[in-house]
């Protein structure tokens, strides 16, 4: 599984190298950043809807962003021929990181139950480390040309793309090993897409779909900052360590997915 992972990123990482290659022959402009934010994660510790819960589920996240400008061309210090893409989409790059810690809240784990089920569930504790890879196009309604051209001016975006994850994951309790009905809460004893148990310390790679809305405040003529919302949904319920058999618990068969507020700096380079 390892050496499956690094192969699979490696082959990513080497087509982002030939693709941001093959633009910069085309004559396309090119811009890099930073970013980094607070990672809210809806997974399957806690109550759905439960406000302590999206609260209480969250990390960190940090990635390095590469743009493709379509509007400008660095060699000849000039703009491109205008065209309505041009002026309005850019083309985004990320290698990103993030990872939380999960806990159980809400109405099950309240102090006022005394249960051993109420025990096992605030003792169940769990960690996701996710590394993704992927691009997104980036759609700004007002012209990129003028945005560029006025210190202080905003550019809002929206976007939408894919990422490639491998994600590492950890699940135990401070009551003992897992996987015993004195330690585990039941319906994470019932067995999950052919593994013995609804939980898993097992690593794994993924897909997702990303959305993000945000803004770049111009800050100087080669650089802005941005805030930029983003919702990520992942094709497998597993990136939690965390999967009761759907077909028992309702409650329980959304994919996971997490809401990332993140800000950057963003350099243009000549």
């Amino acid at each position: 599984m390892l050496k499956n992972k690094w192969i699979s990123l490696l082959v990513l990482a080497v087509l982002f190298g030939f693709s941001n290659k093959t633009n910069a022959q085309l004559g396309f402009s090119h811009e890099i950043g930073a970013i980094a934010g607070p990672v809210a994660f809806q997974s399957d510790y806690g109550e759905r809807h439960d406000l302590k819960t999206n609260a209480g589920n969250t990390g960190i996240g940090v990635g390095i962003i590469h743009y493709i400008n379509f509007s400008y061309t660095a060699e000849c210090d000039c703009y491109n021929p205008e065209t309505y893409f041009n002026d309005h989409f850019k083309l985004r790059s990320e290698l990103s990181y993030n990872k939380t810690n999960f806990d159980h809240f809400g109405e099950w784990v309240s102090p006022e139950r005394t249960s051993l089920e109420a025990d096992q569930l605030r003792a169940m504790k769990g960690n996701s480390s996710v590394t993704n890879i992927g691009m997104q196009l980036e759609y700004f309604p007002l012209s990129i040309r003028d945005f560029t051209a006025r210190i202080g001016s905003l550019g809002p975006f929206v976007s939408l793309g894919g990422q490639f994850s491998y994600y590492n994951t950890e699940a135990y309790s401070t009551m003992g090993p897992l996987g015993t009905p004195l330690t585990t809460y039941p319906k994470y004893l019932t067995p999950t897409d052919n593994r013995q148990y609804g939980f898993s310390t097992e690593g794994g790679t993924v897909w997702s779909i990303v959305s993000s809305v945000g803004t770049r405040y111009k800050l100087a003529p080669l650089s802005d900052l941005m805030i930029d919302l983003r919702f990520q949904y992942y094709f497998s319920d597993w990136v939690d360590g965390l999967k009761p058999n759907p077909d028992l618990y309702k409650e329980n068969k959304a994919n996971d997915w997490l809401v990332w507020l993140n800000v950057g700096y963003i350099y243009y380079l000549q």
